[in-house]
């Protein structure tokens, strides 16, 4: 499913999606945005199961190797995992037209999932030197529910998100979930929300308009 709004292209990739083929996808992507030759993109989809490696991961952080395809992703960060039943993001944005902040676009990028979450009754928070989105888990413990990690090229971002839906958690022993060993991984599911993709599509749809404000540059009055 495609949607255009405001210049931006919302696509939803039904099935499971090739990680390389994304990757390629989304540099060809970037490059064409870039260019002016495309309109920005939010890709919304799920891939096989599979370990991402960032440039800042340790070796050692690899519990398992072997179990998962591992792929180096070329974004900062370390090993996420993604696989059926959770939400990836992928977020391609001139950031040249929209002030040029990365710090800002993380922290609006966090805003944005926080809220979405809120719209599915789950109170999320995003915790200061902890990139990622957090919750309480059913044990009442810290836990992790969403992955941030992106990447900007000549301004333009890509890569972007993901939240666990409903995925198998015990995938997560593969890694050291972006080297984080002391806090545990949870899902919707986990936190007995059992409202499926197309909700939360839709509760990230409808923060979109809030999202893309927060991006936009403030100016200083004379």
């Amino acid at each position: 499913m495609t949607m255009h709004d405001d210049q931006i292209e919302w696509r939803i990739s039904p099935g499971l999606t090739d990680y390389s083929q994304a990757l390629a996808e989304m540099e060809a992507r970037a490059a064409a945005i870039r260019e002016g030759n495309a309109p920005e993109l939010i890709w919304l989809l799920e891939h096989p199961p599979l370990i991402t490696r960032g440039t800042s991961a340790a070796s050692d952080e690899l519990l398992e190797p072997g179990r998962f395809p591992v792929h180096d992703a070329g974004r900062g960060g370390r090993y996420t995992y993604h696989g059926p039943g959770q939400r990836v993001g992928y977020v391609l944005l001139d950031l040249d037209a929209r002030g040029r902040d990365v710090r800002r676009y993380v922290a609006s990028l966090e805003a944005w999932l926080i809220g979405a979450l809120g719209r599915l009754e789950v109170e999320a928070r995003a915790i200061p030197g902890r990139i990622g989105i957090w919750v309480d888990d059913a044990q009442g413990r810290e836990a992790k529910i969403g992955a941030i990690g992106v990447r900007v090229k000549r301004w333009v971002t890509f890569h972007g998100f993901s939240l666990n839906v409903d995925p198998d958690l015990s995938h997560f022993n593969a890694i050291v979930p972006c080297g984080i060993a002391e806090y545990p991984v949870t899902s919707l599911a986990a936190l007995q929300r059992n409202c499926g993709q197309a909700a939360v599509d839709a509760a990230l749809r409808t923060g979109l308009p809030e999202f893309l404000q927060m991006l936009v540059p403030c100016r200083i009055r004379p």
